[in-house]
């Protein structure tokens, strides 16, 4: 959890392709 949080902390806009993953991921 504490992965997705600080990839979304840091990507936020831009980052559609690794959003994907994490959803893919859950």
């Amino acid at each position: 959890m504490s992965l997705v949080l600080a990839v979304y902390g840091k990507g936020g806009i831009g980052k559609s392709t690794t959003s994907a993953n994490i959803s893919a991921a859950l």
